[in-house]
C-alpha cells in the first residue's frame, strides 16, 4: 500500500531515513484502522514519536484515536493538523468528537459556522450526517429528519456518500416509530451501496422478518455437542448417555409412566468403565445396549 503523493511531500521535509521509518507507519495504519484499529492506532504513536511536526502524521494520528474511541486525543490531533494546514476538511469529524465526547450541542453549533460553507459536497453531506447524529442525541428525533432531508437524499445519482445519507435517515425515520418509510429508504441505501459501507440488507430482512443462519455456526455447535462430555469420567458418561435415552420415554402427563430401573448390567458396566477406562466409548456403547435390551424386554 502506498501513501499518496500529499504526504509524500509533506515527508521531504526529513530526513530520508526518518521519512521512510514514518512513511512505513503511516502504510501500516492505512492497512489496519478498518480492521484492527488498536494496531493502527499504536503505529500511529509510533509515527507520531518521530515526526509530530508533520501535519499528515497528526491528521493520521487522530484518525486512529477516533477508530478506537479516544475522542479526546483524535479531536487534539485534528485541531493541530488544521492549524499547520488551514484546511477545513476535517471539521466534520471534529465535530463527530464533540458528539463522542459527549457535547452535541458543540457539534451542532460547529454545524452553523462558516467553515462549513468552504466544505467540498462529500464534507457538507458528512456535516449534515453529524448534525443530525447530534440532534439524535439531544432526544430530537423529528429535527434529525428534517436535518437530512435535503436535495442530496432528494437526487437519484449515487455518490460515494449516498449510502451513508439515506442509510441514515432510514435509520432516523425507523426511530420515530415511520416504519413504512424507514423500509423504503433502506431499500434506496441499500440499491446505491456498492462497497457494502452499511447493513441496510440486514435491516431491511429484520423489518420483513427474516431471519439467517450461519451454517459455520451450526457446524460449530455440533463439534460442541461431540466435545460435551471431553475430560469426564467415563462412568459418567455412560450414566448421562442412558440419562438422555430415558428422557427420550418419559411423559410427565403419562399416569403409566414408570421410571425405568438401572439394570444390573448397567451398574456393573459402570463399575468396569470406572475401574479400567481404557475404552470409554465402546464401554459406554456397551451399557446403553444392554439397557436398551432390558428395555425391550420390559416392554414385550
Amino acid at each position: 500500500m502506498e501513501i499518496d503523493a500529499d504526504v509524500r511531500q509533506e515527508l521531504l521535509s526529513l530526513p530520508k531515513g526518518l521519512a521512510e521509518e514514518v512513511a512505513r507507519n503511516l502504510v501500516m495504519v492505512a492497512r489496519l484502522i478498518d480492521e484492527e484499529p488498536e494496531r493502527a492506532y499504536a503505529y500511529s504513536r509510533i509515527a507520531l514519536r518521530l515526526a509530530s511536526r508533520v501535519a499528515a502524521v497528526r491528521e493520521a494520528a487522530g484518525f486512529a484515536a477516533y477508530a478506537v474511541q479516544k475522542y479526546s486525543e483524535a479531536l487534539a490531533e485534528f485541531r493541530a493538523a488544521r492549524r499547520m494546514t488551514g484546511s477545513v476538511e476535517l471539521w466534520p469529524i471534529m465535530a463527530d468528537c464533540e458528539r463522542g465526547l459527549g457535547r452535541p450541542e458543540r457539534a451542532l453549533a460547529m454545524a452553523g459556522e462558516p467553515e462549513v460553507q468552504k466544505l467540498d459536497k462529500a464534507g457538507q453531506v458528512e456535516m449534515r450526517l453529524v448534525a443530525a447524529g447530534a440532534r439524535r442525541d439531544m432526544g430530537q428525533l423529528e429535527a434529525a429528519i428534517v436535518t437530512l432531508q435535503s436535495p442530496e437524499l432528494a437526487s437519484n445519482a449515487v455518490h460515494p456518500w449516498t449510502a451513508r445519507l439515506r442509510y441514515a435517515y432510514a435509520d432516523a425515520l425507523l426511530a420515530a416509530g415511520r416504519e413504512d418509510e424507514a423500509r423504503e429508504w433502506f431499500a434506496k441505501a441499500l440499491e446505491s451501496d456498492r462497497d457494502g459501507a452499511t447493513d441496510a440488507s440486514d435491516r431491511l430482512a429484520e423489518l420483513d422478518g427474516v431471519e439467517f443462519v450461519d451454517a459455520m455456526d451450526s457446524d460449530e455447535d455440533g463439534a460442541r455437542d461431540e466435545d460435551e462430555f471431553d475430560g469426564q469420567d467415563p462412568a459418567e458418561v455412560a450414566r448421562a448417555e442412558r440419562a438422555s435415552d430415558q428422557t427420550e420415554y418419559y411423559d410427565e402427563d403419562d399416569d403409566e409412566y414408570e421410571p425405568i430401573e438401572q439394570s444390573e448390567a448397567d451398574a456393573d458396566a459402570d463399575v468396569d468403565v470406572a475401574d479400567e477406562g481404557d475404552d470409554v466409548v465402546d464401554v459406554a456403547d456397551e451399557a446403553v445396549a444392554v439397557e436398551d435390551e432390558d428395555r425391550d424386554g420390559d416392554k414385550a
